[in-house]
């Protein structure tokens, strides 16, 4: 190093006097112990991070991102580093001979500090930008890696002809290479600028040669190649028009196309001229010309890159923007709905009838047992309070939705996990060998069926628990009955376990010391010990090991404590969402894991998403925005490669095994982002055929995608451009009534859809057959939502996607389209309704007296040609810890009806009569069998007669009575949870019903 930096003349001063020694030592010991302290600790997360890697089986992820990251710190710290110091020494090494002037006094004093320490400076400041450049560059991993293994999309974009791909892999991180390679440039030139200032190399005050001609030509150098760079980064700046934010939509927009792409192109040209002027003035000694050319570039910058597109906006497209426009909005319009996987929707014209027969309602009968009433938000207390067992139990605020087929019916199960919540052991259970060794897992399943209290009001044991399907310790219910061996119940990797557990033991004898379920409950001593043999935790046998984890977790306990032996594993990272976040760092994960029992174990089911701000012309919003509502505001994403995004594709299917915490990424849907991180990590997804029958069964659409689609179809499902310009179609989605200033969630149910129309044409055609007469389909389990026009409350459309992933229409979205000429009420119109209505709140004063009223979830679904409305009621009965929600009624409307009742039947019967009965109702009875009676009016004010009995003959009132018998046995057999029973019995009722009124016609 003293070779390079030799100077020829010897030093004009004597150096200062030396440190005193002992202070010497003291600083040399502080800065080791500080270095020692920071490479102990990376070492210490670097390592036990490779332990954990290897221990979930994708030690491979580690290995590829750890290598990529080093390498691009190396590399480009390297370069930055080596190029600010070539440019010192050059500078220095080419400095004038020493000229003393008295104006440079103050310099000569700067000098006489730098000299003695020249080479430790600049090794310094060139390690310092080499960290930073490192630090920098090892962030850009996934940008590098998406280059490098990135392939097409197979569309291209329609105003530069490439490949999507190329926008999406290879242009960020290009960007990346031009903008670093110009703070390079620009950080070498301050530091040859200021060296030759130091040295005189810049003499301000002489009267001749201001810069020597070694200065000169090393600034030219640098002048021109951070202008080159410039040239290049103008190049690549035309592309980004396609992702740039304009005044209404995302994508190039006519001003872009017109006035910002040719002066990118005219302002290219000139950097490049510009550039060889600077390249020429290290042979010419001129600054005339480059000058003039750097002038012109920052001139034409201005005027090109700013005032001209103004001028282009004011006074060619403001005043006929529409027509200017609709060319590049209509391109957004497709790339949006590309990039959201929207392109695809099916959107239908759907009359919602605003009244309905109870002939008609029988007809969407197959509805009624989808129609959940236990509402995941509401019952969560219920579920712990009476299921939790002990208070170091607990289960999710929000509870999950699946289906599962028992007694050869599929039904909607309201499910969540009986978690360890360490918050509720009292003070003097809080030590580290309970926190850590003992309290370590939860404990099986709890699920209701949804809508059971449609039936029967409750369950038998008790009416104001929810109708359990899986209850009590040990587990017992449907669930357990799904296997001869039930499942698996322990539950060591959850939303709500803790930090880290300490598990296993040194030998067979040893005695278990985890807690499994209380002694009472098991009839037997109630510990356990997790078997490391099938898990995935990290050996800490070891003292090595030991000493790493006691530095991780700062716990001493690890070395101390007699809980940590030979057989000992520490269990860390155990929440789904953080431990498939960490096996696959280049996935948006899903904020709603959900459990279900596949093959006898538990398994949290999560999606993955692969997301991009890149897919060129699509709009861009943000994911968290689009995802927030009601109950998921809260919810914390980890997006990739930013929150802004505008392309999604749920590509991953992920499981994590609640008891071993085994981490599978199924492929689930082809994507080219996805392809490009199989190239990367070949053996970290599983191909999607591995996917078993049982598994298959339990995965569903994910709320988050359904979300992002449903925010992007209130706006995207208009598809022509001139009328998405004016604004007169755009959606909303609703706020809920629950929670006025958040969007309203989706909700799944089990739903009939009517037929889809056979053409494009009669799905929109206003002249289209009345709904109220279509058949409806089969039951699909579908997620739900509704859609208001903007700014209004009155609804607009009803959308769901089929969430069976059995189904071969998985993902299909279907929209019903509500007539411009009906009204039909919104959510929070419907809320304010049943707040109105004097006959529900007259129900509900009773219980306002002695308990807090929660509203349940507003459900919306299609019924008997219309939409129906239902939403569960709940009393907290108790104040305190031990309160919990009771379901007191349910609430349903249809139309301008509204009506209340213990059970959905009722409240349905209630809706019934107080609306309009037609033909099909009269000489009919009501659900409890009661007599309607013989010529009923209407209801409309109208003289028309309605049918009466009085003109019937025996044989029609013989067969309307058999109908009446029949449909109460259905009735019967629905109380009875037997829904096929039920459907084959309302189809001989129907059955009944049309012979006698063709037995009436025939008389």
């Amino acid at each position: 190093m003293s070779g390079l930096f030799d100077d020829p003349t010897p030093p004009r001063r004597t150096a200062p006097p030396p440190r005193p020694q002992r202070s010497r030592a003291l600083g040399i010991t502080a800065v080791v112990l500080v270095v020692g302290f920071f490479v102990l600790s990376a070492f210490t997360g670097l390592w036990t991070d490779r332990l954990w890697f290897n221990s979930v089986g994708f030690g491979d992820v580690f290995t590829t991102v750890l290598t990529t990251r080093v390498l691009l710190f190396i590399g480009f710290g390297l370069v930055m580093g080596g190029f600010v110091a070539a440019n010192v020494v050059l500078a220095f090494r080419h400095r004038p001979p020493f000229r003393a002037m008295p104006s440079e006094a103050n310099l000569e004093r700067y000098r006489e500090v730098v000299e003695p320490l020249r080479a430790w400076v600049v090794i310094a400041v060139a390690g310092l930008l080499a960290l930073v450049a490192g630090g920098s560059a090892a962030g850009q991993w996934r940008s590098f890696l998406l280059w490098r293994n990135g392939g097409d999309f197979g569309a291209e974009d329609p105003y530069f002809d490439r490949d999507i791909g190329f926008f999406v892999f290879d242009l960020p991180w290009l960007h990346y290479v031009v903008n670093f390679a110009m703070m390079t440039v620009v950080l070498g030139l301050v530091a040859a600028i200021v060296v030759h200032y130091l040295f005189g190399g810049i003499a301000l005050q002489s009267r001749t040669d201001k810069v020597s001609g070694a200065a000169q030509v090393q600034f030219s150098v640098l002048l021109g190649l951070f202008v080159l760079f410039k040239a290049v980064d103008y190049w690549l700046d035309r592309f980004d028009l396609t992702t740039d934010q304009g005044r209404r939509f995302t994508g190039v927009n006519y001003t872009a196309f017109n006035a910002i792409l040719p002066s990118k192109n005219i302002l290219m040209f000139i950097a490049l001229i510009c550039a060889l002027l600077f390249f020429a003035n290290v042979f010419r000694r001129t600054w005339l010309l480059p000058g003039a050319g750097l002038g012109l570039l920052v001139l034409s910058a201005v005027l090109l890159g700013a005032v001209w597109p103004g001028i282009v906006w004011q006074f060619q497209v403001k005043p006929s923007e529409p027509d200017k426009e609709e060319r590049f909005l209509a391109a957004n319009i497709e790339a949006t709905r590309a990039a959201y996987n929207i392109d695809d929707v099916a959107e239908q014209q759907y009359d919602a009838t605003v009244s309905v027969t109870k002939d008609q309602l029988r007809k969407s009968a197959d509805s009624l047992p989808g129609i959940r009433l236990i509402d995941p938000a509401r019952t969560s207390a219920a579920f712990e309070q009476l299921q939790q067992v002990r208070g170091y139990y607990s289960v999710a605020p929000v509870l999950d939705v699946d289906r599962y087929e028992i007694n050869g019916e599929t039904r909607d199960l309201v499910m969540g996990v009986r978690e360890l919540d360490q918050d509720g052991l009292v003070d003097d259970q809080r030590n580290w060998a309970n926190e850590h060794t003992v309290y370590t897992h939860g404990y099986g399943l709890v699920a209701a069926f949804g809508n059971n209290r449609t039936a029967d009001g409750g369950t038998p044991s008790n009416p104001d628990e929810p109708p359990w399907a899986e209850e009590d310790l040990p587990p017992r219910g449907e669930l357990s009955d799904l296997t001869d061996q039930g499942y698996e119940p322990r539950i060591y990797f959850g939303e709500k376990s803790p930090e880290y557990s300490v598990v296993g033991k040194a030998e067979d004898g040893d005695p278990d010391v985890e807690l499994d379920i209380p002694e009472e409950a098991s009839g037997e001593r109630g510990n356990t010990t997790f078997d490391t043999e099938k898990g995935t935790g990290v050996p800490v046998g070891g003292f090595v090991n030991k000493v790493l984890y006691a530095l991780k977790f700062g716990e001493p306990n690890f070395l101390l404590s007699n809980r940590v032996n030979s057989g000992s594993q520490v269990l860390y990272e155990r929440t789904p969402r953080e431990r498939v976040e960490k096996v696959a760092p280049w996935l948006t994960v899903d904020g709603d894991p959900y459990p279900a029992v596949v093959d006898g174990r538990v398994q949290w089911i999560l999606d993955g998403y692969t997301t991009t701000d890149r897919f060129p012309n699509a709009e861009r919003e943000s994911f968290q925005e689009m995802t927030s509502d009601a109950l998921t505001s809260s919810t914390s994403y980890v997006t990739l490669p930013t929150d802004q995004i505008n392309y999604i594709r749920n590509s991953v299917k992920a499981t994590v095994d609640a008891y071993t915490g085994e981490v599978v990424l199924y492929e689930w849907e082809e994507d080219p982002i996805l392809d490009a991180w199989k190239a990367v990590f070949p053996d970290a997804v599983t191909p999607r055929e591995n996917i078993s029958d049982e598994l298959a069964a339990h995965l569903r659409y994910p709320e988050d995608m359904f979300k992002t689609q449903r925010y992007m179809l209130a706006q995207y499902h208009v598809t022509a451009a001139q009328e998405f310009y004016r604004g007169t179609d755009r959606w909303q989605v609703p706020e809920d009534p629950a929670e006025t200033v958040k969007m309203q969630p989706p909700y799944r149910l089990s739903v009939q859809m009517p037929p889809a129309p056979a053409t494009e044409e009669d799905a929109t055609s206003e002249d289209a057959t009345d709904t109220a007469d279509l058949p409806v389909e089969d039951p699909v389990f579908s997620l739900t939502s509704v859609f208001t026009p903007t700014n209004r409350q009155n609804l607009a459309s009803f959308v769901a996607v089929n969430s069976d992933a059995r189904d071969e229409n998985y993902g299909q979205f279907r929209i019903l389209r509500l007539p411009d000429t009906t009204q039909v009420q919104g959510p929070s119109q419907i809320a304010n309704t049943f707040s109105a209505d004097a006959n529900i709140q007259d129900a509900l004063l009773p219980i306002k007296q002695n308990s807090q009223i929660l509203d349940g979830n507003l459900l919306t679904l299609p019924v008997g040609g219309g939409l129906l409305y239902v939403q569960p009621v709940y009393a907290l009965q108790e104040t305190g810890e031990g309160s919990y929600p009771v379901l007191q009624f349910v609430l349903a409307s249809f139309g301008r009806n509204a009506g209340f009742g213990t059970t959905l039947t009722e409240a349905l019967n209630d809706v019934l009569e107080s609306g309009e009965l037609t033909e099909e109702d009269t000489g009919g009875n009501d659900e409890d069998g009661s007599d309607t009676g013989g010529g009923t009016d209407t209801g409309d004010g109208g003289g028309e007669d309605s049918g009466g009995t009085g003109t019937l003959s025996p044989e029609v009132l013989d067969l309307l009575q058999q109908a009446v018998d029949t449909f109460a046995e259905a009735d019967q057999a629905l109380t009875d949870g037997d829904t096929v029973r039920y459907a084959e019995l309302t189809e001989q009722a129907e059955e009944l019903v049309k012979q006698a009124q063709a037995a009436s016609e025939e008389e």
